[in-house]
Formats: structure tokens, sequence, C-alpha cells
């Protein structure tokens, strides 16, 4: 065979090696596609995820960390709670294996699931429990949630089992039940004077997915970097990724200098305008989530005639296009808005009429309830005039929110004054006193919102959130008695009964409801959050993201079921 090979002309032999690696190339091809057809690509452990943040840490504690988006992001993965919100928004089980609610609403029985251990290796127990309860009941210790504890009382039944008994039902009440577990074994013994100033309260031991292992700082004492490992023994199952390190930046800006510097892989809760800069990197995915926030003129009745008129409110809400606010100032990320419930939220009317963009018949209205344009084009009705003061925060985007909403009135007859005002004096010289025409403010309240705080008449006045001063009693009798039952049909049948209520009235303009924006390098994948009331549950699910993947053959159980 040899010395036939070798008989052979120069060409001869450049064919034959040719078709030779022909062969070899096409076997190799279609043993691939084999490979590939016959195989899946599942998660795999390891990896790091680098992930950036506004602002520095200071309190990693549960109890603590409401007012920082920094602590709370961290505390969402260092803890864990009896409850926790999913990928939807909507409340699961956590450490808590059942619930028994008493008949009057008033008791609930809380059993821990067995197997769940803090990062210290200590079981999690029902005193661990109570312990922080009793922890944020004290006053001592500051937590911003002490208001929704203190009618509480709890008692600890047995090493599993914990009872909360309420003073009055409150449908909202498991909310409070995700709060992060403290261990008692640790804490206990650090004096309540000596609470805030603890170092566990940066160096944290919990019993969520990822347990704290180290932190860098700059010469002024500032957190450059904070890393979490991968909590082996996690109850919910071992994360896929293995190390989380989070580095913290003074601004949004510097924060995206540091996306584009490739310094981190993610980064969270990004303004229109700074996701505006992001295609200077390549695979970037931004993914909006739901959250409950939103923003609206909220009408006040008492201090300008012209809004008294029923027809004047009912214009303001059909001659708003509400989209091309959001097109122009969140580049069409955000939801439009008509009323105190959201389209995405589970309580929401969409049976009712909810008022739409129509301008033209908004001036046909104005026009057939004897609203004549003056000279100015400002209308006018019984020597009163169409024009409005809108109180506004100095904030960027609400300012040329109402630069948009003046542009858009001035079609309908509508002169628009805007003030603004910084919000420490807003805050005390417009919310409190009430002393305002219009007002253009945000809300946000939960995905499973309880409307009482909002639109009750007795939070009308001065520290209530009633900003639109809704006064009606038919309404505060079905936003006490929503609150008080847990029969989900009946709270959905009242809150319907309080969206009509609303809409007869139109005491406020809702507008949008701007998206979350999640930003990353497309690096980490399983990440599937839909909805959420705030940023740090965007870490739902955290211990099914990955960022390495392996194949396996199909049929075949593999990592993803665990280690």
């Amino acid at each position: 065979m040899r010395n036939v090979f070798h008989a052979l002309g120069f060409w001869e032999k450049t064919l034959i090696v040719g078709l030779i690696f022909i062969a070899l190339g096409v076997s190799l091809y279609w043993m691939g596609a084999l490979y590939m057809a016959n195989t899946r690509e599942v998660p795999a452990y390891g990896g790091k995820y680098r992930e950036g943040i506004a602002g520095q840490p200071r309190y990693i504690n549960p109890i603590l960390s409401q007012t920082s988006d920094a602590d709370a992001d961290l505390v969402e993965l260092v803890f864990a709670g009896l409850y926790a919100y999913g990928h939807d928004g909507r409340l699961k089980p956590e450490v808590a294996e059942s619930l028994e609610v008493s008949e009057d609403g008033k008791t609930y029985t809380v059993k821990l699931k067995e197997g769940v251990v803090f990062h210290d290796g200590t079981e999690v127990t029902a005193d661990d429990v109570a312990f922080t309860v009793q922890a944020i009941q004290n006053p001592t210790n500051k937590s911003p949630l002490r208001q929704n504890w203190q009618t509480v009382d709890v008692r600890v039944a047995d090493r599993k089992t914990i009872v909360f008994e309420l003073k009055k039902p409150y449908f909202g009440f498991l909310e409070n039940l995700t709060v992060g577990i403290l261990p008692k074994h640790l804490w206990s013994d650090i004096s309540p004077d000596r609470f805030l100033l603890a170092d566990y309260n940066l160096k944290p031991i919990g019993c969520g997915p990822y347990r704290y292992v180290d932190a860098s700082k700059d010469a002024n004492g500032d957190i450059l970097e904070y890393e979490l490992r991968a909590f082996e023994r996690f109850f919910g199952g071992v994360p896929y990724i293995s190390q989380f390190v989070f580095r913290f930046y003074s601004d949004e800006e510097s924060l995206i200098d540091g996306y584009l510097r490739k310094e981190v892989s993610g980064m969270q809760g990004i303004s229109a305008d700074g996701i505006s800069r992001l295609s200077e990197r390549k695979s970037t995915v931004i993914r909006e989530i739901k959250t409950p926030r939103s923003f609206a003129v909220f009408f006040n009745q008492t201090a300008s005639v012209a809004l008294a008129f029923d027809e004047v409110r009912e214009a303001l809400n059909r001659g708003t296009d509400r989209q091309a606010i959001i097109g122009e100032l969140l580049g069409g990320r955000g939801t439009e808005v008509s009323g105190p419930f959201l389209p995405f939220m589970d309580k929401y009317a969409a049976d009712l009429a909810w008022p739409t963009y129509d301008q033209e018949g908004a001036n046909r209205l104005l026009d057939e309830k004897g609203w004549v344009r003056n000279a100015e084009s400002v209308r006018e009705k019984n020597g009163i005039p169409l024009r409005i003061d809108l109180v506004v925060p100095d904030w960027l985007e609400l300012v040329k929110t109402a630069e948009i909403l003046k542009t858009q009135w001035q079609s309908l007859g509508i002169g628009l004054e805007i003030i603004v005002m910084s919000p420490g004096d807003l805050q005390r010289n417009a919310v409190q006193t009430r002393e305002y025409q219009a007002l253009l403010y945000g809300e946000q309240p939960m995905l499973d919102q309880d409307p009482y705080s909002f639109w009750h008449s007795s939070q009308k006045r001065e520290s209530g959130l009633n900003l639109a001063l809704f006064d009606n009693t038919n309404v505060d009798e079905m936003l006490v008695a929503a609150r008080e039952t847990l029969d989900d049909d009946r709270r959905r049948a009242l809150y319907r009964d309080f969206q009509a209520a609303y809409l007869a009235e139109m005491p406020a303009l809702f507008l949008f409801s701007p998206s979350y924006l999640s930003v990353t390098d497309g690096s980490v994948r399983g990440v599937d959050v839909e909805r959420m009331n705030a940023s740090s549950e965007r870490f739902a699910g955290v211990n099914r993201w990955y960022v390495k993947t392996e194949r396996l053959w199909k049929g075949t159980d593999g990592v993803e079921s665990g280690r």
C-alpha cells in the first residue's frame, strides 16, 4: 500500500490527503452534531459573579437594613426569614414548614423546617425567631420595622413552633415574617447600647444561601469589595454560583463607569438616562422588573376652585398622554397607570372603564361644561380661570414630567405653573401642611397592597399619606373591612368597589410606574424575577442562578438535581 502511495504523482497524493481530511472533518462534524442532539445544557456549580452597588453597607442586619439598598441586598443573600417573596412577587414559605391561622385571624402558629442551620452550624429554632422579633420591638435598637410589631405578642410553643398573637386581624401580617432570622446565641450577649456597633453588623451570620467571607476597605474605612461564598448546607439547595463579590461605588455615574471598565458583571436599579450609556459594552442584557412604585398628580380640591369641578379632573385624566411621558422620560420602560392599583397587581380591577388618552374627548367635555378659552387660550368658567399650580420635588425626572404635562395641558386650554421645591422644603411646607393645589409625587405600596394609608380619610392630614385629601365614608368602611378579612375573594371584591369609587371621583391623576432596570453582561443565567416589592427581592431564587454550564446525556440526572 505504501509502494502504491509512493508511486502516485504529487496531485494524486494531494487529492487523497485532502479527501482524508474532508472525511475526518465530516466525521467530527456529525459526531459533534450527534453529541449536541443527544445532550442538554444544564447549570454547573462554580464560578464567580461580581455586582456593583452605588452606596455603602453599614448594617448588614435584617432588622436595621430597611433604609439602605446596599444593606438590604446583602441581607437578602446572607439571611432567611420564615417567609420570602418568590420570582412573581408572591409570598411563599422559606424557613416555615407550615402555618395555622385561628378563625378570628389573630393567632398565627408557624412550624419551622427541620435541618435549617446558621452559617456556624448552629440549628435555627423558634427561640431565634422570638429573639429577632423582640430585638425589633426593643426601641433601643432603633429598628425601622418596630412599628409593624408593636401590637404583636410572640411566644415559643416548642423548639420548632412559634406563635404570634395580633390585637386585630390583618391580612398583610405574613409580610412581616419575611424579616431575616438573627442567631440568638450570637446576639443575646450583646447589650442593647452596643447593638448598633456590633461586629456582626458587617460580619453577619445568618442561614441564607450565602455566607460572609471577607471585606476590603480603603484608607478612609469605606468598603471597596465584599465577598460571599455559597453556603454548602443551605436548606433551599446549594447555590450554583460559588462566589458573589460586591463592589461599591459612590454614585450611579461611577457605577456605570465601573461596569463599562468590566470591573463588575452586573448592576441594578439604573436610571433611564444611565441605560443610554450601556451600548458601549457589548452583550449587555437589560431586564425590566415590575415594582409597585408609581407617580401621580394628587389634587387638593380645597386649595383649587377649578380642581373641585368633576369635569376638570376627568378631562385631565382623559387628556394626558401617559404613554408619551413613558416614551420621552423612560425610553418606553414603564407601565401606564390610571389608578391606585397597578395593572400587574392581583387586585387590579381590569373590568372597570379606566381613562384612556383622548385629547379630543377631553376638550369636548370641557366645552360642553362651559369652560371657554380666553384671549390667552386658557379656559375659564364664571370668572374662574383654569390655571393650576403644580408642586414638584427637585428631582430631574419629575421636573421633566411636569414640563411634559404643561405642554400637554396647554392643548386642553389649561394653564400650569410649575413650582419646584427641594425634598426637605417640600416635605415641611407642602406635604405636611397640605398647602398645594396639585402635587406630583410618588407612592410605593406592596404588590399585595393595603391602600388604607393612602386613601382612608383618617390619613389626609399632616403625617398621613392621603395626599389627595380623599374623604369618602363608604370607601373608609371598605378599606377597614378589606385589611381585616383573610378571605382573598372578599378582599378582591372590596378593592374592586374601592377602585370604582375612586374612578367616579378621580381625586388624582396617576401617570406611570417605571420599570426596575437590572443590567448584566449576560454571564449570569437563571434569573427569572418578574415582579418585586423592593430591589433586594431581585435575588429571589438566587441559589438557582448560574454562570457555568455542562452538557449531560438526555435522560440522565445531573448536577441540577443537587449535590
